[in-house]
């Protein structure tokens, strides 16, 4: 849970911190782009991996090589030369999380008779809600407070304590498991996925800044054929051996190839929206790591509300409806922030704020804590580990996906040398339109999600006999 609090912590902690960053190190928008982005590529690549590793390994061992790499890197980012250095050690952040963060619920998973394993998730809900609400409070204190005249950097820094509280707790209170029969990793498997990924996301990110040149374009198409080859490939090393790197026959089963085209999109929407939301309060209207921090106070309190709602009540009697009225109302409170900020402009106040927010964050709350259920609801038993796993890999390509595409949403609408003031408020009404779009594809795929659970499918994770378990939203 330390672990799990640490990472979630530090994922939302960063945002609220990002001009202060930008002003401190002269980072170009591109370098902040690949502060949160870099992070998200990291970890998305290495999730599959890292919990075949601690099949394989040990999940006791890889969780403590994670924590202490996490905590390192940590140390690393908190001293940071400049930008070039901040996002190398992001992404070693986003690659060490991606070695323990699968090891928490599968050691969950491995330590508990199934009768105990429900309190032990209903905690972990808790944890993932307590970072979310408490991580941008957390970085705008530290970020105001400016602690021994460090600015942003104790952001990172707070992480020392708390990893090495969790290294210490984890060799002492851990026991070692590993999977019955551990399959072999898929190195070309990694290899491809890869660099497929980083040739779709590395020109989106960078492409404004370089004048949108012909090798962007070219890289990005190139991005198609690597995917295709992966996928053939991965279709070769199932029939030779049957440990692929991603189950293929997963996406045979309709509501979780849709279920998956739900989680990349609407991990697209968070990339874009929680970015440009920091830098409209603080960029655009000139408001203090506090003052935005605080603004975000109903958007958070509203989602964890409206997600313990969905989950107890809500989706056992109307099932899939829930997440598509989560979408609209999503939708809904996107275009009363558009009309709130078109009206008040740079004078807008976080009052004001507070009805498109609780709105938003209600739709969000309605998504987020059944979508994994209803994704893995069609899927063999057999099989909801590897699909679990995979799930929380494209929400994060998603996510990854969301902050490259900032370039265009957002800074595409800034005219070039606009550091502050009104040019960002206007952006964020522009990238705003764009959330909405992608929101209305989540919820067309939604409909291929299943209607009610059906006897026979797979158990949600938390209670299913799979060697890695789903992270939480």
């Amino acid at each position: 849970m330390t672990a799990s609090f640490m990472d979630l912590v530090d994922v939302t902690i960063v945002n609220i911190a990002i001009p202060s960053i930008q002003e401190s190190t002269g980072a170009s928008f591109s370098a902040v782009q690949w502060v949160t982005g870099g992070y998200a590529l990291a970890f998305a690549i290495g999730l599959i991996t890292g919990g075949r590793l601690g099949d394989i390994y040990g999940r006791k061992r890889l969780f403590l090589i994670g924590i202490a790499g996490f905590t390192l890197a940590s140390a690393l980012c908190g001293f940071a030369s400049g930008s070039e250095m901040l996002v190398a050690m992001r992404i070693l952040q986003g690659g060490t999380a991606a070695l323990m963060v699968p090891q928490v619920l599968s050691i969950v998973h491995a330590t508990f008779p199934a009768e105990e394993r429900g309190k032990v998730f209903g905690l972990f809900g808790a944890v993932v809600g307590l970072g979310a609400v408490s991580g941008p409070l957390i970085g705008a204190l530290l970020t105001e407070w400016d602690v021994f005249g460090l600015g942003w950097r104790p952001i990172f820094l707070i992480n020392l304590p708390v990893g090495i509280a969790g290294l210490l707790l984890g060799r002492v209170f851990i026991n070692e498991s590993k999977a019955e029969r551990a399959l072999k990793l898929d190195l070309p498997g990694v290899v491809l996925a890869s660099a497929a990924l980083l040739m779709l996301i590395y020109p989106l990110t960078h492409g404004r800044e370089a004048g949108w040149p012909l090798w962007g374009h070219l890289v990005m198409v190139g991005s198609l054929p690597v995917f295709a080859l992966f996928v053939a490939y991965e279709r070769v090393k199932t029939r030779r051996d049957g440990s692929p790197l991603v189950e293929l026959s997963l996406f045979r089963v309709k509501s979780f190839a849709a279920g998956i085209g739900v989680q990349l999109t609407f991990g697209v929407v968070t990339g874009i929206f929680f970015l440009v939301w920091t830098l409209y309060m603080q960029l655009g209207l000139g408001w203090s790591p506090l003052k935005a921090g605080a603004t975000g106070i109903p958007f958070s309190l509203a989602c964890s509300t409206a997600a313990g709602v969905s989950v107890q009540q809500l989706v056992p009697r109307f099932g899939r409806k829930v997440l598509q009225a989560g979408a609209l109302v999503m939708a809904l409170g996107v275009l009363v922030y558009i009309g709130e900020a078109h009206r008040y402009g740079t004078g807008i106040a976080p009052w004001q704020m507070a009805l498109p927010l609780v709105v938003m964050g209600a739709g969000m709350g309605l998504i987020v804590a059944p979508i994994t259920d209803a994704v893995l609801a069609e899927v063999p038993r057999e099989h909801a580990g590897s699909a679990s796993g995979l799930i929380n890999t494209v929400n994060q390509v998603g996510l990854a996906l969301g902050l490259g595409l900032v370039s265009v949403a957002f800074f595409g609408a800034v005219p070039d040398g606009t550091v502050a003031g009104e040019p960002f408020t206007v952006a964020f009404q522009h990238a705003m339109w764009w959330v909405l779009g992608v929101l209305v594809v989540v919820f067309l795929l939604m409909f291929a999600l299943p209607g009610r659970r059906k006897a026979g499918g797979a158990a949600p994770a938390a209670a299913g006999k799979t060697e890695r378990e789903p992270v939480l939203v």
